[in-house]
């Protein structure tokens, strides 16, 4: 089995550049404190890359 991240939103997605928003969006987060548990890959860590300064990230095994 592969691991895999949990992501939750501690900081708001609004007042950003809509590249950012749309990550936030695309990444299943919609609210602040909003969890979602992503396969970590190259892809996802890409993102979760660009929106770092947003979100606190858990390995979850």
């Amino acid at each position: 089995m592969t691991d895999q991240v949990k992501v939750t939103l501690v900081k708001s997605a609004a007042h950003r550049k809509p590249n950012q928003r749309a990550i936030v969006k695309s990444l299943g987060l919609n609210k602040v404190n909003s969890s979602a548990v992503l396969p970590d890959n190259a892809a996802t860590r890409g993102a979760l890359f660009k929106i770092a300064h947003l979100i606190t990230v858990e390995v979850v095994k």
